[in-house]
């Protein structure tokens, strides 16, 4: 069993910058997938973003250079670093882990999450 709590949300303008924290607790992500997802009113949940549990990233192409993910695993902590935020980033943000090193985009495929941190960017 895997806890996940998010922090670091906020409002904030357009072009401003936040960085997400997913501070999981229960077990080790270092051999966990971590995945970030939003989810804006009336939508469905969406993939941002995800790293393995090697190293490696990958991101939907709306946000690609502009947010980006990293690990601490002795903090057992996953951060996403978004810069360069656009009203249409207002979501709210959730973690999740998925065992293994395979990159999923799909919700399903991921089997523990947070309860959420809401991001509003004015424009």
């Amino acid at each position: 069993q895997v806890q996940l709590v998010e922090s670091g949300g906020g409002l904030v303008q357009a072009g401003d910058s936040l960085r997400l924290s997913c501070v999981a607790s229960g077990s080790t992500i270092s051999r966990y997938t971590i995945g970030w997802f939003r989810q804006a009113p009336g939508e469905e949940r969406d993939f941002v973003g995800g790293i393995s549990w090697t190293g490696r990233t990958a991101y939907v192409d709306s946000v690609k250079g502009r947010f980006t993910i990293s690990r601490d695993n002795a903090k057992n902590t996953v951060y996403l670093h978004m810069n360069s935020l656009k009203a249409e980033d207002s979501a709210v943000y959730y973690c999740a882990v998925r065992p293994g090193n395979s990159l999923n985009y799909s919700p399903n495929s991921y089997d523990y999450w947070g309860q959420g941190t809401q991001v509003t960017v004015s424009s």
